[in-house]
């Protein structure tokens, strides 16, 4: 199984500091696996795909949250428990964030706030 680069990013969300560890799927192959044949997401863990504004489900056994970005890192639109055997998809979007199933309303992510994802490119 090959490795992927992995990051830290922290934001703000309300009042609160909260940080994400992030692995990052940049290339076509790494992209094209995103998180199939891995096992889910922990807390706190999070998939920057990049490149992305579609995403699917299908081979997966477990719900995520999908959270897509503008080129800026303004999240654009937020999909809660996406299920198995589902795309969702955000036209306007340039990368995804996956993270696991409830992790986006935990740490407070929500449409018009902004990731610092610069760095993750």
């Amino acid at each position: 199984m090959s490795m992927l680069p992995r990051t830290r990013i922290q934001f703000d969300a309300g009042s609160r500091p909260r940080a994400l560890d992030v692995m990052v799927a940049s290339t076509p192959l790494a992209r094209m696996r995103g998180l199939l044949a891995r096992p889910p997401l922990r807390q706190g863990e999070a998939m920057f795909i990049t490149p992305c504004n579609m995403v699917h489900t299908l081979g997966m056994g477990y719900p995520i949250d999908v959270v897509f970005l503008g080129r800026d890192g303004l999240v654009l639109k937020v999909a809660p428990h996406v299920g198995p055997r589902r795309m969702r998809g955000c036209l306007r979007a340039h990368s995804v964030l996956e993270l696991a199933a409830g992790e986006a309303a935990r740490q407070a992510i929500a449409p018009g706030m902004s990731l610092s994802v610069g760095a993750l490119r």
